[in-house]
């Protein structure tokens, strides 16, 4: 698998959880919770730890916000999801159907 795809399933998670955001402010709380973790693992990994102080500020943003950044089809957004706080708020069959259909999509190109 290259990066594309990995990029592709990204931004695909990010904007189901974007979509459903609205109506799941518990997944702010999740997000919140899993970066305050991950600072604790990875305290020694500074490059990840400026990503993480990054994505605090932006969920103190308006919800609309947090929402365009998840979607945004930008090199900044790109390289933040790839350490989305949202990890978990979508079901594992979620997950694994966004990655079987783009996993398909590349078989078949």
């Amino acid at each position: 698998m290259d990066h594309t795809y990995q990029d592709r399933v990204s931004l695909a998670m990010n904007t189901l959880i974007a979509a459903q955001l609205p109506s799941r402010p518990e997944w702010l709380k999740l997000a919140r919770d899993n970066l305050a973790r991950w600072k604790r693992l990875n305290a020694d990994a500074p490059s990840l730890l400026r990503c993480y102080h990054e994505w605090e500020a932006i969920l103190q943003c308006p919800l609309t916000d947090v929402c365009s950044l998840l979607t945004a089809q930008t090199e900044n957004s790109q390289r933040l999801r790839t350490n989305s706080p949202f990890a978990g708020a979508l079901t594992p069959q979620q997950v694994w159907e966004i990655k079987r259909r783009f996993r398909n999509d590349q078989n078949a190109a």
